[in-house]
């Protein structure tokens, strides 16, 4: 099983700006923890350097590169995303970015476990979410809208399943 997970704005998509997620909403960290922990992430090189305290505990960390001499420290790294994703044959993965790999993952993917934030899309988002092809995914469950204690940030929990890959 691939499970994509993102926070994604509602309106354009946007996952980042200058290296950083776009909107910091505490009970979506919680949820990815929640979500993540015990499994297999699956990430790229700059997502990977993005992390504040480097690999993710209580996971296995997965870096996509094309650095072959990369050894990041906590993690395993490969060299596309179809050879990490070889590497977890029969467990769930979750890939968890960034925008280059979620593209690649798209394909590959079964569910979309995604954070839509009801807030306009800064006019310096630089990452953004794929397109979803509504053909392709269906909403398995929609949360209802819930505002962040921290941010007063408006989100909301999304899980959209597909039937067939392409």
């Amino acid at each position: 099983m691939v499970t994509i997970i993102a926070a994604i704005t509602s309106d354009k998509g946007a996952i980042g700006r200058k290296g950083d997620l776009i909107y910091h909403v505490s009970a979506d960290l919680k949820h990815f923890k929640a979500l993540t922990t015990g499994h297999t992430v699956v990430m790229g090189r700059r997502t990977f350097d993005s992390l504040p305290k480097g690999a993710l505990p209580n996971r296995r960390n997965i870096v996509v590169t094309r650095n072959a001499e990369l050894k990041p420290i906590g993690a395993e790294t490969a060299g596309s995303l179809e050879e990490a994703l070889a590497m977890c044959e029969g467990q769930e993965v979750f890939v968890i970015g960034g925008g280059e790999i979620y593209r690649q993952a798209l394909g590959l993917a079964d569910r979309l476990n995604l954070t839509m934030v009801d807030e306009p899309t800064p006019v310096d988002a630089d990452t953004f979410f794929p397109a979803i092809d509504p053909e392709e995914w269906q909403i398995a469950d929609m949360g209802d809208p819930m505002v962040d204690e921290r941010t007063g940030l408006r989100f909301r929990f999304a899980v959209l399943e597909r039937g067939n890959k392409k």
